[in-house]
């Protein structure tokens, strides 16, 4: 999100307006703001290499928080909004951030947090409030961002360099990873390879105008509104997805391009008749969906709607390939995730041999660039052949003629709900210790809507009434102890789990039961 280059051919066009509140932020503005900052974290100590966070809302300063990073060859942590204060707590202090960039709105979980990271040596909270009385309770400077920004120049500072973003992937036993790669030591407005990569697969170019849907802490949008800004278009920025404010927004600013999960496709889809076709779309050249599978229906029905202009790509946040597919080429091949374009992939079985067409297997890639998991050798171990040489995330799939790929199940159990990655291990860990319950067992079953829900099947101790008021019983304990995307949305009961003489879960057996005898187990 460096857009220095762009204030003397169109310093007052609009990098990027609020969705909500019309409020616009022209360039020149965006990086006499980023500007600002990145003077403010000098002064604090941050050189090249250090790190901060980011932990709030989409909000009017998220874009410069980011920026400021970029121009200041800092690492920066986007840290999902919904997160409890211990979770965020663990990744500010994984992370090794000194600062940390907040907003009013999540102030409280912030500064919670932070009394637990003694790193940390200064929190800016945007539009703070009784700032006084929190700081008394936490180490480090507790400050209004505003006026912590104003005393520093809009000019840049004097050693510029690239910075990027760090952001975090749940692992296999559920705590998030720091997926960290090499930085070049090198100016801001000299972008990363994969920049030009991506500009060129989906078209952008200077004059775009850009509608940003989703949470800006999510790798997807932060890459494509980085893109954006990077190559001088206009970002509209939704606080928080609405199907009929999001068709309204692509008419009244002439959007050209977007990118969605399915659930928001399926949203806009049972949408009355009415409004689905109350606004002019025509401007829309662009709208590339990922982060979850797309029900084949869905995907069907939006290209009847929009026509053929849906992209999808398939990608971990760790960077190890890419596989893309246009509207054409997902038309031959339905329920596709698209062709390799970077990286280089095998599906490979148990023992590491490659499966034949057609047959699932653990994806594989020759990564397309070199990352880490940071400060976690053995995580990044265990992601690794043998040789050093392939990388993985746990996802299974298989190619199939045409060397297309398709998802099939994940290794881990992982529930995708909504484009967001959900592991379940923490939250049966907390039912356990619940005084009622014998045994719990979390899994994703299907949901029309955000692809996968989260479900919780319990064994209740003898002599316990497994009935409506323990459910909510079971739902509030959860709503108290766990960050709102991991509390189950339903809660069924059996009279024993079915577990192996080695204690281990058979989940493969509870997950049948919901999804069926299907090949594909996860749309």
């Amino acid at each position: 999100m460096y857009a220095g280059r762009y204030l003397e051919s169109h310093p007052d066009r609009a990098a990027f307006i609020m969705a909500s509140t019309g409020e616009v932020v022209t360039y020149r503005e965006y990086e006499g703001r980023a500007n600002q900052l990145a003077h403010l974290l000098r002064r604090y100590g941050l050189e090249r290499l250090d790190h901060y966070a980011v932990f709030m809302e989409n909000n009017n300063r998220y874009l410069e928080a980011c920026g400021a990073g970029i121009r200041s060859g800092l690492y920066y942590t986007c840290v999902n909004s919904y997160l409890t204060a211990d979770e965020v707590a663990y990744i500010i202090s994984n992370s090794e951030s000194k600062i940390l960039i907040t907003s009013r709105a999540k102030q409280d979980v912030a500064l919670e947090a932070v009394k637990s990271c003694p790193n940390i040596v200064a929190t800016l909270v945007i539009d703070g409030h009784e700032l006084d009385a929190a700081a008394s309770q936490v180490d480090g400077d507790v400050v209004d961002y505003a006026q912590a920004i104003a005393a520093h120049p809009t000019e840049p500072i004097p050693d510029q360099r690239l910075g990027t973003a760090m952001l975090y992937s749940s692992g296999t036993t559920g705590r998030p990873k720091g997926i960290v790669r090499p930085l070049p030591d090198q100016p801001p407005e000299e972008d990363l390879p994969l920049f030009g990569f991506l500009s060129a697969l989906w078209q952008y170019r200077e004059d775009m105008i850009y509608l940003s849907p989703a949470p800006l802490y999510h790798s997807a949008p932060q890459a494509a509104v980085s893109l954006t800004i990077s190559i001088g278009g206009t970002v509209i920025i939704m606080e928080r997805f609405d199907p009929v404010e999001y068709l309204r927004l692509i008419e009244t600013y002439s959007v050209s391009h977007s990118q969605l999960v399915p659930t928001m496709f399926s949203r806009m889809l049972k949408l009355p008749e009415a409004d689905r076709n109350r606004f002019d779309l025509s401007s829309l050249e662009i709208a590339i969906h990922a982060a979850a599978p797309c029900p084949v229906q869905v995907k069907e029905a939006m290209i009847d709607w929009w026509g053929p202009i849906i992209h999808e790509y398939y990608g971990a946040t760790e960077g190890l390939g890419f596989t893309a597919c246009n509207t054409e080429e997902w038309m031959s091949h339905k329920g596709t995730v698209g062709k390799v374009i970077l990286g280089d992939l095998h599906i490979l079985d148990d023992e590491m041999n490659p499966t034949p067409p057609g047959e699932p297997g653990t994806i594989w890639f020759k990564t397309a660039s070199d990352f880490s998991y940071f400060n976690d050798p053995d995580k990044t171990a265990e992601a690794s052949s043998s040789d050093g040489e392939m990388t993985t995330v746990g996802d299974v799939g298989y190619v199939d003629e045409d060397n297309f790929l398709y998802l099939t199940d994940r290794k881990t159990f992982m529930i995708i709900s909504g484009g967001v990655n959900i592991y379940p291990q923490e939250t049966e860990n907390l039912l356990i210790t619940h005084q009622k319950v014998a045994d719990a067992a979390v899994i994703g079953v299907p949901n029309a809507d955000l692809g996968e829900e989260v479900k919780a099947i319990v064994q209740v101790l003898d002599g316990i009434e497994a009935n409506d008021e323990l459910t909510e019983e079971l739902l509030d304990f959860c709503r108290e102890h766990l960050a709102r995307q991991k509390v189950p949305r339903s809660i069924d009961y059996k009279d024993e789990l079915p577990r192996l003489p080695t204690g281990k879960l058979y989940k493969r057996l509870l997950r049948d039961e919901y999804w069926g005898e299907g090949v594909n187990k996860i749309v």
